[in-house]
């Protein structure tokens, strides 16, 4: 019991929680900060932007952090199954922040185009900040395409590859890592518009680029909102497996010599990893206790893959009707 008490401490939670999320707040609020600095400087409407998306970061974040932490908890007697899924309720929590400050950037750009005023000075500051901010963000967001691949176990992609990669697999990454990928995308291509805004209104006269690059970057603040909080929402609920994840459980359970057809099969995705549910069919003759060797012959060889967390078999004699194995794709 004090073993328990233990593991579920603050402290001993606060070292398991994910410290990228952290990181990541931390650098958020500084480029926060440093973007609301030149804001106040120059006006411009599209760093004002870009410094909301940065808060929205931070606070995001700095949510997704809390939720990793409390996610550790072990299971007690009244929440048996754990806390794993606390982490998409702060997501979700996040998400409403992101669609307050997006709400606030679109209106900001409005009024930008309906009294157009442009930069009034902190030319230079404006753009040291958005280049660095380019810098951070663009190296976080590459970092996170590689975790998204890791995460994926998918191997041997390099250079411009991961970023198709990470397209592909971003469904089967952990929430804090998508989260960080949709956001990133985001904030380089936000930094990016602030920058083009920032150049164009001070070398001419265009100035309703600003209110325009700002409604963008409120657009896709909201875009965000709407992926990160339709991933979590699935998460909260349950989802089926890749496809491809469940031709694999179904070739590791018929890799068995012993196991002839799988009656029924449910594999459950939460976060980036997976929850197998199955009834398997015994070749004829074995008695209960061989049975019962097979069946956690079986179960050892799903749980011993990294991706797999918990497995529930039940086995019943072969019925002769085929089911899953002609659904098995060949090697």
């Amino acid at each position: 019991m004090k073993n328990e008490t233990d593991q579920n401490g603050f402290f001993s939670l606060l070292k398991k929680g994910n410290k990228s999320s952290a990181v990541a707040a931390i650098g958020n609020v500084i480029i926060a900060v440093c973007k609301g600095f030149a804001f106040f400087v120059g006006g411009s409407g599209a760093m004002f932007a870009s410094a909301m998306h940065s808060l929205a970061d931070a606070l995001n974040q700095g949510f997704v952090f809390i939720g990793s932490v409390l996610s550790e908890k072990k299971p007690t007697p009244r929440f048996p199954t754990g806390f794993g899924r606390v982490i998409n309720i702060f997501c979700m929590i996040a998400v409403l922040v992101v669609t307050i400050m997006a709400y606030e950037t679109i209106k900001e750009g409005w009024h930008l185009l309906q009294h157009p005023t442009g930069a009034t000075g902190g030319f230079w500051l404006s753009v040291i900040v958005l280049i660095i901010n380019l810098v951070i963000d663009g190296a976080i967001l590459v970092k996170a395409m590689k975790e998204i691949l890791h995460e994926a176990r998918v191997e041997n992609v390099t250079g411009l590859g991961i970023v198709g990669g990470a397209f592909k697999n971003v469904g089967r990454a952990a929430p804090p890592t998508r989260l960080v990928f949709y956001e990133d995308i985001v904030a380089v291509t936000g930094a990016l518009l602030a920058l083009i805004a920032i150049l164009v209104t001070a070398l001419t006269n265009f100035n309703l680029l600003d209110g325009i690059a700002t409604i963008l970057i409120g657009f896709l603040m909201m875009g965000v909102a709407f992926r990160v909080g339709y991933d979590n929402m699935v998460g909260l609920i349950g989802v089926a497996a890749p496809e491809d994840v469940e031709m694999k459980v179904i070739r590791l359970i018929l890799s068995d010599k012993d196991v002839s057809d799988i009656k029924a099969l449910r594999v459950l995705q939460e976060g980036r990893y997976y929850h197998v549910e199955g009834l398997v069919e015994l070749r004829k003759g074995f008695s209960l206790a061989d049975a019962d060797d097979i069946k956690y012959r079986v179960k050892d060889k799903l749980i011993a893959d990294p991706d797999i967390t918990d497995v529930t078999l039940g086995i019943i004699e072969e019925d002769d009707i085929i089911d899953l194995v002609d659904r098995l794709i060949p090697l």
